[in-house]
């Protein structure tokens, strides 16, 4: 075939804008709460008692959970009323997202909010729920206190440095 009759390789199209994820086409504050509530992965680090250096925003987790939080699931036991039944439960919101110096570094909102892509194991991404508790994200097997078990004097005994390192590659 002479060289002018050659079809030339068609390039490859751009990513159609909704074809990309929820997370990397909409802005937090454009996402729905089904989408908002979906960018948990339900490790359950957000949950742990954490102490924070006074005078600075050090922060340092325990292996103490919240009162709410089921050990066993990284869930919490009553979502729906924990701002009611644990005075200092912070609702994650696309403002407090952004100002929380103590979102554990793997988590998909601090992701969103860095812009920066969920890791592999995030069920959005992996499409299984039990990925995060496979790539050892999670605070089942680690975490079986709770704050009723543990007096806030005795809460320095507890600081552990898992829960404020990242995990698995993206």
């Amino acid at each position: 075939m002479p060289p002018a009759a050659r079809k030339s390789p068609k390039p490859t199209p751009a990513p159609i804008p909704d074809a990309l994820p929820f997370w990397k086409r909409k802005t937090m504050e454009e996402m729905s709460a089904a989408e908002w509530e979906s960018l948990c992965d339900g490790c359950g680090r957000c949950c742990l008692n954490k102490l924070q250096e006074e005078g600075s925003e050090k922060t340092f987790f325990t292996d103490v959970a919240c009162k709410l939080l089921d050990c066993t699931t990284a869930r919490c036991k009553d979502y729906k009323n924990r701002q009611k039944k644990v005075k200092d439960c912070v609702r994650l919101t696309p403002k407090s997202v952004r100002q929380i110096v103590w979102l554990p570094p793997t988590c998909g909102y601090r992701l969103v909010a860095d812009g920066r892509d969920l890791y592999w194991w995030h069920p959005l991404v992996s499409g299984d729920p039990d990925t995060v508790f496979a790539a050892g994200v999670s605070i089942v097997g680690r975490v079986h206190l709770t704050e009723n078990e543990v007096p806030d004097e005795d809460l320095e005994k507890h600081i552990v440095k898992w829960p404020g390192r990242g995990v698995g590659k993206r």
